[in-house]
């Protein structure tokens, strides 16, 4: 078992990584919460592969346990999902300090976190995450939200889990739109930290899409250190650091609300595609250079993931970048790549340059 810390003081917390991580939950939630019973969300068809194994963990640590199941889309991350998780936990909780627990990917995380960390002002939460854009990013730092109709995470809070639990073994399950849509995050680390993981994932990709337990092994540990530095080095984006972590996210996370949060597109799927854009235009004001650029593009296409836009028009996608939430008194503040390896955060971008950036994925 690879453990991993995000240093936060007195609310520091690892990140337990390791096939078979599962097997061991209740041991290590018991090690990190006095809490007496478990509640956990998820959703049916994670419920149905992993749920067995966590009950049989928790119970032999002692926990009453109780399993919540929301929706497998986007769709779960809002208001009403949120009252609904909230009121069963409030009727199995009855005095036990129910601890809860996140068992899925980013949408389980986010809801689930939302949930503990609103009922009771805050309870204890422990994220299992099992796919790979949730086990390399999703699941680590404590950003919970739920979405708007109109808008994506706009309701949500900073609340840290007390432990993260990676089963990498989770990994083998998943579709490969899954996997494909957990490499968009990937690439992105790479792209605006680590130009040797860059390097690592342009000759290693095709064992990663085959799912070989090695490499998934790497370039999980390998991000889910590199989100752990940032979040030890600035937990709330309050020293621009953080920030660095939504290169892409703000076309991406427009294009899924203007989609109206369908599963015509994934999250990564977005984000791909909002990492392209704000690569043309960093080229655009002179940043960036192409090479760079079609490297990224090159690497996308290898994945399997979109390069356009299908469906969606571009006045929704413009629109809903203004509320995005990088963006201060009406502007809009845009995380550029300088270089593979290497981002910055820019602000007065032209509208223009970022009109045509947006077109150019059509």
């Amino acid at each position: 078992m690879k453990k991993i810390k995000v240093d936060l003081g007195e609310r520091s917390y690892n990140i337990n990584i390791g096939k078979g991580a599962l097997s061991l939950a209740g041991k290590i939630i018991r090690a990190v919460s006095r809490s007496k019973a478990c509640f956990v969300v998820s959703n049916k068809k994670v419920a149905s592969l992993y749920a067995g194994t966590l009950k049989t963990s928790l119970k032999s640590a002692g926990f009453e346990t109780m399993f919540f199941n929301v929706a497998d889309s986007e769709s779960a991350k809002s208001y009403a999902s949120w009252l609904r998780v909230v009121k069963s936990l409030a009727r199995f909780d009855k005095g036990k300090g129910a601890c809860l627990v996140s068992l899925g990917g980013g949408v389980v995380g986010d809801l689930g976190g939302f949930a503990a960390a609103t009922y009771r002002r805050g309870i204890d939460f422990v994220q299992i995450p099992t796919t790979l854009l949730a086990q390399v990013d999703a699941a680590i730092g404590g950003k919970v939200a739920i979405d708007l109709d109109f808008a994506k995470n706009l309701i949500g809070a900073f609340y840290q889990p007390k432990a993260v639990i990676t089963d990498v073994g989770a990994l083998k399950s998943l579709p490969m739109r899954q996997v494909r849509n957990g490499l968009s995050e990937v690439i992105k680390y790479a792209v605006i930290f680590d130009k040797t993981l860059f390097s690592y994932l342009e000759k290693n990709m095709a064992d990663i899409l085959s799912l070989n337990a090695d490499c998934l092994a790497y370039i999980v540990a390998r991000c889910s250190r590199l989100k752990a530095e940032v979040v030890s080095a600035d937990e709330q984006e309050t020293k621009g650091y953080r920030s660095i972590l939504n290169f892409g996210h703000t076309i991406g996370h427009a294009i899924e609300s203007a989609a109206s949060y369908s599963s015509s597109i994934h999250h990564g799927e977005a984000v791909a595609i909002g990492m392209l854009a704000a690569f043309d235009i960093a080229v655009s004001i002179g940043i960036a250079d192409t090479s760079s650029a079609e490297r990224l593009k090159n690497i996308l296409k290898s994945v399997g993931l979109p390069l356009k836009i299908k469906r969606i028009s571009p006045s929704s996608i413009l629109s809903a970048t203004l509320y995005d939430k990088k963006t201060i008194n009406g502007k809009r503040r845009w995380i550029l790549p300088e270089s593979i390896g290497h981002a910055v955060v820019c602000g007065n971008v032209p509208a223009g340059i970022i009109r045509r950036a947006v077109l150019k994925c059509y």
